[in-house]
């Protein structure tokens, strides 16, 4: 384990409960991202919130293509925090590939977390037809992937709106694409590539971490099918449609994402 993992994952923490939770970023994004749903639970949980090694103001140093050439280095990252602050029963709450990093950092340390809340997620972007319907087909995800390397700041200028899905609300696709061009494009292109192409299916029936799966409506890069495709595989799991729209509802329904979540601990 590293000795500066704290420092390397810009690790905040806050609360005054005992129980931690751990908030884990979406691709393009850091830990600035939940600024607006975090500190609701800081009354009765320890909050952490992290930044990954490429991301936000974690130690650029510590990026290696190596070990971030699979969502497992990533994994490994949760797990080295969690180690690092000895938890006991996290609530580990993720954002969009969080929530497979997520996954699989339960599956690397079974028993170590009491609920998975995933939020945004898929296991797949791409179709799998007639068995698994991605959103996406593999060649439109790779033209995507070349558009960003080739045109980082056009990808950027383009993705954000669609993600986001607030047209109303400008301010949030703008501070998304802020937070794509704020990065380091190798890395970033890198995290894309794993983010969209990965493929974590044949790992969910292994889960055994009960889940909260949140499905956004309206999502461009999650269709509401994939929200039903984890629930029947992921053993245990529930899962909750919201009414926000778009692919960021911690930043542009703040106040239902806290509801459902605050709602599903309180029935534990």
């Amino acid at each position: 384990m590293a000795p500066n993992t704290l420092a390397r994952n810009n690790v905040h923490i806050s609360g005054r409960g005992t129980q931690p939770m751990l908030f884990g970023h979406g691709f393009g994004c850091d830990q600035r991202f939940w600024r607006l749903v975090a500190p609701a639970f800081e009354d009765h949980y320890r909050v952490i919130l992290f930044d990954y090694v490429g991301s936000g103001k974690s130690d650029r140093d510590a990026y290696s293509f190596t070990r971030y050439s699979s969502l497992s280095g990533y994994a490994q990252d949760v797990l080295e925090i969690c180690t690092e602050l000895e938890l006991k029963n996290p609530i580990f709450v993720g954002h969009s590939v969080s929530s497979m990093i997520g996954i699989l950092a339960s599956l690397q340390a079974p028993g170590l977390f009491q609920q998975l809340i995933l939020l945004g997620a898929s296991p797949c972007y791409f179709n799998d037809l007639p068995h698994y319907a991605g959103g996406y087909q593999r060649s439109d995800l790779e033209g995507l992937l070349g558009m960003m390397e080739h045109n980082y700041l056009g990808w950027a200028n383009y993705v954000a709106p669609v993600a986001m899905k607030n047209p109303e609300r400008p301010e949030l696709a703008l501070e998304l694409e802020a937070s794509f061009c704020a990065t380091d494009h190798e890395i970033m292109y890198q995290f894309a590539e794993i983010t969209f192409l990965s493929d974590v299916r044949e790992v969910l029936p292994r889960v055994q971490t009960p889940a909260l799966i949140m499905q956004p409506a309206e999502d461009a890069f999650v269709p509401l099918p994939v929200a039903e495709y984890l629930h029947q595989h992921l053993a245990g799991s529930q899962v909750k449609y919201m009414q926000a729209t778009g692919h960021f509802p911690h930043l542009s329904y703040p106040v239902e994402t806290i509801q459902i979540i605050q709602q599903h601990l309180d029935s534990l």
